[in-house]
């Protein structure tokens, strides 16, 4: 699956445009590499977000099979690792 649309598919982000702008702007690591939005996504992947004022970590669980899961569902997807403040 896409990174864009696994972004969105489990809820990271909340459109698929917004989860490949953050590609297309250098945002989205994929196993400590730049991903492209169209970068395969594969179970135990670690996905980085570099935001402005943080950054996001996420081990990849499963892969979603519908369009968009329930937001209670995401931690069967995803396992959020950490997060740092890179005002540190």
């Amino acid at each position: 699956m896409r990174v864009d649309k696994f972004l969105n598919a489990v809820n990271i982000t909340k459109r698929r445009a917004i989860a490949e702008d953050m590609c297309k702007s250098g945002v989205v690591f994929i196993n400590e590499r730049l991903a492209k939005p169209s970068k395969e996504v594969k179970i135990n992947d670690i996905i980085r977000l570099k935001l402005h004022t943080k950054e996001e970590i996420y081990k990849v669980l499963a892969l979603p099979t519908l369009k968009n899961i329930p937001k209670d569902k995401k931690d069967d997807f995803v396992q959020k690792l950490e997060n740092k403040d890179q005002d540190e």
